[in-house]
């Protein structure tokens, strides 16, 4: 029950955000589909692993590498997939948190708040990253056996 909560509102999340970004209303399903997936692969890895930097990794990995396709699939800028998908997975509450501690003056929790924030959003950029690089090593591969 728990993991169809956590589908639903994923893509609800993630669908709702490509509608604030203006994606064309014929990609906003797809944009869900990724979310949702990218979400689901974080609860499962965080889940089995306790790890949720690791999770995060490897969910934005996946957004990253679906969105590629998608967007050579539909002829797409493949941000409008990649931007909407990584959206459940930014730690907007976690910086909040760090924030509000250091305001209230306890520095050792927003230090530690702040600390995992940092290193989710780090691994959101190289999950995103790491994709780019695995889809231009496949471009050039392809490239190179089509001469």
């Amino acid at each position: 029950m728990a993991i169809a909560a956590q589908l639903i509102t994923s893509f609800i999340a993630t669908g709702a955000f490509g509608i604030i970004f203006n994606a064309p209303t014929h990609s906003l399903i797809k944009c869900g589909l990724i979310g949702m997936g990218g979400w689901i692969i974080y609860f499962v890895i965080n889940a089995h692993y306790q790890d949720s930097v690791l999770a995060t990794f490897a969910a934005s990995f996946f957004i990253g590498v679906v969105s590629h396709v998608m967007a050579k699939i539909y002829r797409t800028p493949v941000i409008i997939f990649s931007v909407a998908g990584i959206i459940p997975l930014v730690p907007g509450g976690l910086a909040f948190d760090a924030m509000r501690n250091f305001v209230e003056n306890d520095y050792n929790s927003a230090l530690n708040l702040a600390a995992k924030a940092f290193m989710l959003s780090g691994s959101i950029a190289f999950g995103l990253v790491f994709s780019e690089v695995i889809n231009q090593v496949l471009r050039k591969v392809a490239f190179q056996q089509g001469k």
